[in-house]
């Protein structure tokens, strides 16, 4: 009787890595083999996507995965076994940072270009709309009434418009006046004014709040970037909620000419400024998705545009990715005190980095935090680090950038979004429905099956890469795509209509 081996189900990913990555569900007992030569048995039931351990590992030493430090072993872990939650822990955290300045790379465009709208400051847009902004949370549903009164069928005869859109939040008031959490809003809201996606905005107050018109808004009679749709409406001024929303619609419409001006037009892929984001992970996502987007990333940033990774917490274990790559000593001292103010806070308010990866993401495979965030950086490609900004700051510098945000996708996305992203590539392995009224978000998915299962949810299923679909056709689709997204083709989360709930900027501070 012939004995079965299966072979083929095991991903290895670097020759160093003491585990192995499932393809498909594997049973405990299962003869596999390893290398074309080694064969072994599995002891435990091993799902997809999930680790099998290859080599003995004492407890305590170190588990490898993409040729990387994952965590340290709870146990001694025998081959064959499972590799997860029950026996690997991240280990220590690093205090101390060093980095490497290497040469900045000199961009040579290749002249391609997607149609988007040329704004005065310079910058482009891949979307057309005007922002009703709320300045706190009381003027929110007064914002959302007066974007919603603008219907396709009352645009109709604009049809340069994309759209009115309302930015409302949970927060404005009753936070410390001095505090992170207001200085972060304030920057969020006030750079929205100068978002190349919008072509004229109108901030909306309560009167009372915190967050006073006056101190979240660019400077009324200032419009170098954008046209402001009247000088801000206050609602204890207005004469009540409906005199406001009334006010509103008069404000936007007479917006509407001059934003209706504008028109696509050929801009070079260097005016693309893209937000990577990655949400509800899995396995698969520093397999396929993330290092696929970092390859988009370095195609971008060689046609001299810009691509911001952010969520500092899912950086910890993949520090050495980007500071080994900085252009100065001030970028290295400043991702430096960004990684510093994570560990600051969680000694402060006594929580564990290591807690980022969600229930989901364990679900789906990853383990540490260590694990998690060697798959999330792959999004940032291997392009020289250029700049590192903080929350909302606006973005500047052109090239691979980061910017401080927490790993929560709408708080992250919102961060990068008021720093002047104009195109998000989010990926994700469990899937999300997350999007942004602000920028088209292209969703990639890390693996077939999920894209098949939550076909409405997904734009791109880099999963064919375990298919055998080559990373350059991979690349040049996804790019091709990106190109078409911004020149106005909708994205699966447009089609489901813009999300007002998903525009969450970061609040650290305490409520009062």
């Amino acid at each position: 009787m012939t004995e079965t081996v299966f072979q083929d189900v095991l991903i290895h990913l670097h020759p160093s890595d003491t585990v192995a990555i499932a393809r498909v569900d594997i049973a405990a007992g299962t003869r596999v083999r390893f290398q074309d030569s080694e064969v072994f048995e599995t002891l435990d039931a091993i799902p997809a996507g999930h680790k099998l351990a290859l080599r003995p590992t004492r407890a305590g030493q170190s588990v490898l995965r993409y040729g990387q430090h994952i965590g340290a072993a709870l146990t001694d872990i025998r081959p064959g076994e499972h590799v997860h939650v029950h026996n690997l822990g991240p280990g220590e955290m690093p205090g101390e940072y060093r980095w490497k300045i290497v040469p900045e790379v000199q961009p040579s465009p290749s002249g391609r270009t997607f149609m988007g709208y040329r704004r005065k400051n310079g910058r482009a847009g891949t979307r057309n709309y005007i922002a009703v902004i709320s300045t706190v949370n009381c003027s929110a549903h007064v914002s959302s009434l007066i974007a919603r009164a603008f219907t396709p069928e009352r645009l109709r005869e604009y049809p340069n418009v994309d759209g009115v859109v309302a930015v409302v939040h949970s927060s404005g008031c009753s936070v410390p006046g001095d505090g992170l959490s207001i200085r972060y809003l304030r920057r969020t809201l006030a750079n929205l004014a100068s978002h190349p996606n919008l072509a004229a905005v109108l901030y909306v107050s309560l009167g009372c709040e915190v967050n006073q018109l006056e101190e979240c808004s660019p400077g009324f009679g200032v419009d170098d970037f954008n046209r402001l749709a009247g000088p801000g409406l206050v609602i204890q001024e207005q004469g009540g909620f409906e005199a406001t929303v009334r006010a509103g619609i008069a404000a936007v419409e007479q917006a509407l000419p001059a934003a209706n001006q504008y028109q696509r037009e050929p801009i070079p892929l260097a005016d693309l400024c893209l937000g990577l984001e990655c949400g509800g992970s899995d396995s698969w996502s520093g397999v396929t998705a993330n290092p696929l987007v970092g390859r988009v990333a370095d195609a971008l940033v060689l046609e001299g545009g810009t691509a911001v990774l952010s969520e500092t917490p899912e950086i910890f274990g993949a520090e050495s990715l980007l500071l080994e790559r900085v252009i100065s000593d001030e970028v290295g001292r400043k991702m430096a005190e960004r990684f510093n103010f994570w560990l600051e806070q969680s000694c402060r308010y006594g929580f564990s980095i290591d807690n980022n990866p969600s229930p989901g993401n364990k679900r789906g495979g990853l383990t540490t935090i260590l694990e998690k965030s060697l798959g999330a950086a792959a999004k940032g490609g291997t392009m020289p680090l250029n700049a590192v900004y903080e929350y909302a700051e606006q973005i500047e510098r052109r090239g691979f950038v980061f910017m401080d945000t927490p790993g929560n996708d709408p708080i992250s996305v919102t961060g990068m979004l008021a720093g002047g992203c104009n195109l998000n590539l989010f990926t994700t392995g469990r899937g999300t429905p997350t999007g942004s009224n602000l920028a088209p978000t292209i969703k990639i998915a890390s693996n077939s099956a999920m894209a098949n299962r939550l076909a409405d949810l997904i734009d791109y299923n880099a999963g064919a890469l375990l298919d055998g679909l080559s990373w350059d056709a991979a690349r040049d689709r996804l790019l091709d795509l990106v190109v078409a997204v911004a020149s106005g083709r909708k994205t699966c989360a447009e089609a489901h209509g813009l999300p007002e709930g998903e525009f969450s900027p970061w609040q650290p501070g305490h409520v009062l």
